[in-house]
């Protein structure tokens, strides 16, 4: 995009206090995420449940001059006002305009599943076919799609956008601002279908995409798809794919033994190598040949582009590194648009000084100066120590570039100069274009090498911290439990990824738990629950908020306030025991409690109390009497204190269950990891954390020969037997040896057999085709589920994953 203030007023019937020449050539939303200032304004967005405009000072405070917003704010001197009546409606007016002044040719990505994948996908086929603007990572929503939409130049031929809904009346906004010359409708599934009355009107919210659409490319295996589709779209040209024959384009049965499928379209037979096979990449497979096609790429190329297919990385990873170094790791693709996202995720972190990596941009159909200048502008507002960049391209440009800045051919090159292992206390950014495989430095660079990982996606994080935020009223407060290294996920990781995301409280067990995290910089409230006494100083020193359970806490703790000179009321957090007896103090104790601190310099900040049984619904008596003692108790307090603390007792799974209990501030703790004991509440959470590693070595053992210590495995017949370097000292218990418990190969579960030793353990692959040393082996993530596991381990979830050991190397994801 590229207006005048003057010109957007113009096209959104919005007011100007300000400069009506300035340009806007970008709209940030997000005033944590800001790349760059030049030629950007920053949209206050407006919701139900937050206001934008909170955020107005944090983005001036960044050097934004241009502000979109509901309301003007005179103190903010020297900003240009676009005053509008709705943010959210003022993005989609901007955006229609836009798009439908671009003149180029559409294709709309809708759907439950595989929207994101097929987008990435027709990208990798079709840039060098078409100059191509598409989505960037998954904006499809409300406020999504109107921003990807507002990407569009005039240089541009195609546009692949993804649209999403989640409640019904939604897509008709999004149609009336993209209506897509080819609609494609991906899988139809249970992603937000509890939105929804019936799949039916599922389906009839999704097609009201295709309204304006020349042709629909749908999934033909759904027939409720097929006849809505037929119905309401007859005299459109309709093509449906998928696994019936009775679909325009379907998968024949093999012609060889070998990896190949044909897919036959039409009239005619596209073969091809396929190394996934299953369902959902099949499918995905067959909706990108039939828009391939519909789009006039001969079969020849179509192959050619689907054998030159990357995975789909549309994640960074976050990895601790040599010399108290963060590296992040996006060396999985490189375009502008991921350029952006790298750079916002950097901006997540803390740490004042960071490095970057950057490579040559390969495949990108415009004028080289012209796209550098543009890098480097992004590049050079994020104040980088010193930037490395590998390539004959953009080593000519270096010039552009004002950190201090290194240029080398290859990255063999960088690497053999040394310069990224003299970094200290830094974060490395790693961003390159796969030919030039930097992944390598990801491999000098990190501080743990094994081939046992533990991944932890951030993005399904804070999904399910939304999901409990949903079922919340406007106002409550979230507090998240860090404790026990973040349930053995990594504290100041997720700790610094919660307080980007402004998580109101942190909780953790002990003082030193919180200590490292206000070491680390992180600075959002932090709860200490079980204070020490040993600690109190310390607790003080770094600004932390203890709970306060017994008198004995209570006196000694006010000593240590007192000894440290520390001038106004100190916050305390007051634990109120309602029938789980453990800590806490009773309804007898209260008179003396509130005339204790009547007395005393501190603040009592909140009152609270644990749930014991919150997830049984067979103890649902005995929970709504927890909230009847804490309800009398917490109000007597309060009367007797004068002022009114926060309240919270809420856990997890009492978020989910008793809604009507939610005082001011809930605690999530299990349930921002995606677990749930409820069936259709864990429908809706995302899984979080994936237990993987390799297989060393596959060895055929013959009958009556033994695996393992004490032999405790012997097969009856010749049985293949793959070992895989994790065991007992990596967290995986040896009681669940001896076939006892399940891993993942190629997602069919292997049984464990033999002792478990300490680095080891050996698996059964007889049933697994294909397999080879080094394929990935799944310990828990969806086959087995974490839950699953803790099955075979006798065991909940918790335990399993803080049971985790600290050598097992921890990479952060964000899709």
């Amino acid at each position: 995009m590229n207006y005048t203030v003057q010109q957007i007023a113009e096209i959104t019937n919005a007011q100007i206090i300000g400069d009506k020449e300035l340009v806007v050539k970008n709209i940030a939303f997000d005033s944590r995420i800001i790349y760059s200032t030049k030629n950007t304004a920053f949209v206050a967005i407006n919701t139900h449940k937050n206001s934008g405009e909170k955020f107005i000072e944090s983005a001036v405070d960044r050097g934004i001059d241009i502000i979109i917003s509901e309301h003007q704010y005179p103190q903010f001197e020297h900003v240009t006002w676009i005053i509008v009546d709705n943010s959210v409606d003022f993005l989609q007016k901007l955006a229609k305009y836009h798009f439908e002044n671009a003149h180029l040719k559409s294709i709309g990505i809708t759907g439950s599943n595989g929207k994101t994948i097929l987008k990435e996908w027709l990208y990798q086929c079709l840039w060098n076919e078409f100059p191509t603007v598409k989505s960037p990572k998954s904006f499809n929503s409300q406020i999504g799609l109107p921003l990807s939409l507002l990407q569009i130049n005039s240089s541009q031929e195609l546009g692949i956008f993804e649209v999403g809904i989640s409640k019904p009346h939604e897509m008709e906004k999004l149609e009336n601002i993209f209506h897509p010359q080819i609609g494609l409708l991906t899988h139809i599934g249970n992603a937000h279908a509890a939105n929804f009355e019936s799949e039916e009107e599922l389906i009839d919210e999704k097609i009201i995409l295709f309204k304006d659409s020349e042709v629909i490319i749908y999934n033909g295996d759904n027939e409720l798809v097929d006849k809505k589709i037929h119905e309401l779209y007859s005299s459109k040209r309709l093509i449906s794919y998928g696994f019936k024959k009775n679909n325009q384009v379907f998968i024949k049965e093999n012609i060889s033994k070998d990896e190949k499928i044909t897919v036959v379209y039409f009239d005619e037979e596209i073969c091809f190598p396929v190394h996934q096979r299953d369902e959902a990449t099949l499918t995905n497979a067959l909706a990108l040949v039939t828009v391939l096609k519909e789009l006039n790429i001969d079969n020849q190329k179509i192959v050619e582009k689907i054998n030159s297919l990357k995975a789909v990385e549309m994640r960074l990873e976050a990895i601790e590194g040599i010399k108290n170094n963060i590296v992040i790791n996006d060396s999985f693709n490189l375009d502008l648009d991921s350029l952006k996202t790298a750079l916002q995720f950097l901006n997540e972190y803390k740490k004042s000084k960071k490095s970057l990596v950057l490579t040559d941009i390969v495949g990108v159909n415009s004028n080289s100066k012209e796209l550098y200048e543009e890098v480097s502008e992004l590049v050079n507002d994020q104040n980088f120590d010193s930037v490395f960049l590998v390539g004959d391209e953009i080593s000519k440009f270096s010039n552009l570039f004002k950190s201090k800045t290194f240029t080398f051919v290859d990255t063999k090159e960088l690497i053999d100069s040394k310069h990224l292992t003299e970094i200290e206390n830094q974060i490395i950014l790693l961003k390159g274009a796969r030919k030039f495989e930097i992944e390598k430095l990801k491999d000098i660079l990190e501080l743990r090498k094994h081939d046992t990982v533990l991944e932890i996606n951030l993005n399904a994080i804070l999904h399910n911290i939304n999901y409990h935020k949903s079922l919340l009223k406007p106002g409550i407060k979230m507090m998240a439990m860090v404790k026990a290294n973040a349930y053995g996920l990594g504290s100041y990781e997720i700790s610094e990824f919660l307080q980007h995301h402004h998580i109101d409280y942190l909780g953790v067990a002990y003082a030193d738990e919180g200590i490292e995290l206000r070491k680390k910089g992180i600075t959002t409230p932090i709860i200490v629950m079980n204070p020490e006494q040993h600690s109190y100083e310390a607790i003080i020193e770094y600004n932390l908020e203890p709970e306060i359970y017994s008198f004995r806490v209570l006196e000694l703790f006010y000593e240590a306030v007192q000894k440290s000179g520390y001038d106004k009321k100190y916050p305390i957090h007051i634990k109120l025991e309602t029938g789980m007896h453990r800590l806490g103090f009773k309804d007898f104790e209260l008179d003396q409690l509130s005339e204790t601190l009547s007395h005393k310099n501190m603040k009592v900040q909140s009152m609270f109390s644990h749930l014991s049984s919150s997830d049984m619904p067979e103890e649902r008596e005995f929970t709504l009497r927890q909230f009847e003692v804490f309800e009398k108790n917490s109000n007597y307090l309060i009367e007797k204190l004068g002022y009114t603390p926060l309240r919270h007792i809420l856990n997890s799974s009492g978020i989910t269950s008793y809604t009507a209990h939610q005082y001011d501030m809930v605690r999530i703790g299990i349930g921002m990891i995606g677990e749930s004991p409820c069936g259709e509440i864990q429908k809706q959470l995302q899984s979080v954390v994936s237990f993987k590693t390799v297989i060393s070595q596959i060895s055929t053992v013959d009958t009556g020969e033994s695996v393992g210590y004490s032999r405790k495995y012997k097969p009856d017949h010749a049985a293949r037997i793959a070992t895989i370097p994790v065991g007992y000292a990596d967290g995986i218990p040896r009681l669940i040896g001896n076939q006892v418990g399940n891993v993942g190969v190629n997602k069919t579960l292997t049984p464990i057999v033999g002792n478990i030793c300490m680095d080891m353990m050996m698996i059964n692959v007889d049933q697994i085709p294909n397999i080879k040393e080094g394929d990935t082996v799944t310990i828990f993530n969806a086959k087995p589920s974490l839950k699953e596991f803790a099955g075979y381990c006798k065991t909940i979830t918790y335990e399993v994953l803080t049971s985790i050991s600290p050598r097992v190397k921890r990479i952060y994801i964000k899709d």
